[in-house]
């Protein structure tokens, strides 16, 4: 069965779990949104059908492997800000996931220890937690593994191994009552799982409602007629394919360059599986919050969201996407800008005592 006959089939059972979804009429919560034959608005009935694709974005992300508590969020903010967890003492997440920049930095691919630089952009963390598994070759279960990767990279934040960086809190005044309220019962709390741990339970409620999930929720002026039209072009250009769900993406791996081939030398997920048919295999990105996460793709070489929208087009559906689609469908990434709490991701006041550290390793 060709991908086309497979995204025919997708888009017709959505469409019917939309007609026939008792939520359709019932849990609208805005009066008028009926005809007067009793037939849906088509603002409701689009709402319907987007509900049967993209479901509902949670506050919290659950892990019951680590359940999220007020003491493990606390922390797991100090940890997301704490540039003492790099050899030099210069970087933390918030570095290349700046919480007040959509969740990134605006880099093609940022800057590490002494100004070392990856080959692959640093996505947005916020609301990644959804997804199915973390970086662009999916090498980390959740946000818990991910957050341990960066601190013992060499070309990220450098610290030498997972010892070193539990010393390091220790030797910073504070940390150790607050590991002890987040985990407690545990004889000795300030270990590197634990590290992650906090961290994760922090970015679980990394979630960013907006326009697009009031639209959803029954509030049918939450999205103007233009982002309403650009909503349906997404559902009937096939972008729904591979960007469903509450992350819009992020829930399964792509080949990119799947129906015309796109030039990368990044080999995905291959690096991970050692499988051949993972060549070029990337996890799809969740679109929420996409127009202000640029620059795009998994090298930070597209400049141009409008270019990401029709360089998808011709690799992975094979379609040449006019300006008037591509214009429509961006439009509709826009309505995807999500809001926060300021004070959930303000940096903390730094803890009494906590500037009598080690000094930065100058190698």
């Amino acid at each position: 069965m060709s991908f086309r006959t497979v995204l025919v089939l997708a888009l017709a059972a959505v469409t019917l779990a939309a007609c026939t979804s008792e939520d359709t009429a019932e849990t609208a919560g805005n009066a008028g949104t009926m005809a007067d034959d009793g037939v849906p608005s088509d603002a409701e009935a689009l709402r319907g059908q987007a509900m049967a694709i993209f479901g509902t974005l949670p506050t919290e992300a659950p892990n019951p492997a680590n359940p999220v508590t007020e003491a493990k969020v606390e922390l797991g903010r100090r940890l997301y800000y704490e540039k003492r967890l790099s050899k030099n003492q210069d970087i933390s997440c918030n570095s290349c996931h700046q919480l007040d920049a959509g969740g990134v930095d605006g880099e093609a691919t940022s800057p590490g220890h002494k100004g070392q630089r990856g080959g692959r952009n640093s996505p947005t963390v916020y609301n990644a937690a959804l997804h199915t598994a973390q970086f662009w070759d999916g090498r980390a279960a959740d946000v818990e593994e991910q957050a341990k990767g960066p601190i013992l990279n060499p070309i990220e934040m450098a610290i030498a191994s997972e010892e070193v960086a539990v010393e390091v809190i220790r030797s910073i005044p504070g940390y150790e009552p607050l590991f002890r309220e987040a985990f407690p019962g545990e004889s000795d709390p300030i270990t590197y799982d634990n590290l992650a741990r906090a961290i994760g339970a922090f970015e679980r409620r990394l979630q960013t409602s907006g326009p697009f999930d009031r639209f959803t929720a029954g509030d049918l002026e939450a999205l103007d007629d233009a982002e309403l039209d650009g909503l349906r072009t997404f559902i009937e250009s096939g972008c729904i394919a591979c960007h469903s769900g509450p992350a819009i993406g992020g829930g399964s791996f792509q080949k990119l360059g799947l129906i015309t081939p796109y030039e990368t030398e990044d080999l995905g997920r291959e690096e991970v599986t050692g499988d051949p048919a993972d060549r070029h295999v990337f996890k799809v990105p969740g679109l929420r919050n996409i127009a202000q996460t640029g620059p795009w793709f998994h090298d930070g070489s597209v400049e141009s969201l409008p270019d990401a929208v029709r360089r998808m087009g011709r690799h992975q559906l094979g379609v040449e996407l006019d300006d008037g689609t591509v214009a429509s469908i961006v439009t509709f990434l826009g309505a995807l800008t999500g809001e926060i709490d300021a004070a959930y991701i303000a940096e903390p006041m730094p803890l009494p005592g906590s500037d009598r550290t080690p000094a930065p390793d100058p190698s």
